[in-house]
């Protein structure tokens, strides 16, 4: 299978997120963004529901949430075509009366060129949005990329899906830390059973119940952790990634912090 392009810089971003906290979590997305861009990243990823943290319904309630791209999504977007790179950004979106836990994928002119809704949403946490029920990937850079989200990897069946339609690498949006749900072993069996690489950016803080700070970001490959980092503070990590050999070309991530 053809790749389109030989390699990227990559950049996750392990943020901080306060739940409910809306403007708070744009500000600092945005920001990571821009310094994202800075350091030459081509491709930038969020955490899982980067604007609201996962907990949020309980602070704000669900009202908030509109259709995608809702005015600051609009202004986002506007952003990434000035920075000229692609971003996956993961947002929740109102569709009439459903709610989903979504990304999107926003290429340097600006446009939603994909999207997946999370599908595995029996938690808690996630009692708020319906699930997803289309499993497609999406083409980046000439490169398909499928795009679980956090728990849509527990099991093997979406990405055996993803693989099927022709994906060549996973990045997968997060909010999983440690703990008695915790992950145990779920990426790394998702890379052996597939075969392709997997790119988890995940997150940091607390929040009502849950701890976030040992969250690893992560890049996986044929069922080992190649790079992992964990944070109590804000960071824009990344990595040159080769798209020939689906693996980064260091060692580990290179990590600027955000202000504050």
């Amino acid at each position: 299978m053809m790749i389109g392009i030989d390699r990227r810089k990559i950049a996750l971003l392990h943020l901080l997120l306060v739940p409910g906290d809306i403007e708070r979590n744009r500000s600092v997305t945005v920001e990571a963004v821009k310094l994202a861009a800075k350091t030459g990243a081509q491709w930038i990823v969020t955490p899982e529901l980067t604007v609201c943290g996962l907990q949020f319904p309980q602070v704000v309630g669900t009202e908030w949430i509109q259709p995608q791209p809702d005015p600051w999504m609009q202004r986002f977007c506007q952003l990434v075509k000035t920075l000229r790179c692609t971003v996956f950004l993961a947002i929740p979106e109102r569709e009439g009366r459903k709610l989903y836990n979504s990304v999107f994928v926003i290429d340097p002119d600006g446009r939603i060129i994909g999207r997946h809704r999370k599908i595995n949403v029996k938690s808690d946490s996630l009692s708020w949005s319906m699930p997803g029920d289309r499993v497609a990937a999406v083409e980046c850079d000439g490169v398909k990329v499928g795009l679980p989200i956090c728990s849509d990897v527990y099991t093997r069946h979406l990405t055996d899906a993803l693989k099927t339609d022709g994906a060549q690498m996973i990045i997968s949006p997060a909010s999983w830390g440690p703990g008695i749900h915790g992950p145990n072993g779920e990426w790394e069996a998702r890379t052996e059973e597939t075969g392709l690489p997997l790119i988890v950016c995940n997150r940091t803080g607390t929040e009502r119940t849950l701890d976030f700070l040992k969250a690893p970001s992560l890049a996986v490959k044929n069922g080992k952790r190649i790079l992992s980092y964990t944070s109590d503070r804000s960071a824009v990590l990344t990595c040159e990634w080769d798209f020939v050999a689906m693996k980064p070309l260091s060692a580990a991530y290179q990590t600027v912090y955000l202000p504050g």
